[in-house]
């Protein structure tokens, strides 16, 4: 493949991809069962003292 064709997909495509990806991610972490797992997450350091 050569280097305009991959330019070009990565401004057009690659762009859209990676914004629904971040929306995604974004969405995921603010769902409204997620933050009883957060806050088990964010326990597991403490959870041998």
């Amino acid at each position: 493949m050569s280097y305009d064709l991959m330019r070009e997909f990565a401004d057009s495509w690659g762009l859209l991809v990676m914004a629904l990806f971040f929306v995604g991610c974004i969405a995921f972490a603010l769902r409204p069962g997620g933050k009883k797992q957060a806050d088990q997450a964010a326990q597991i350091l403490f959870k041998d003292d």
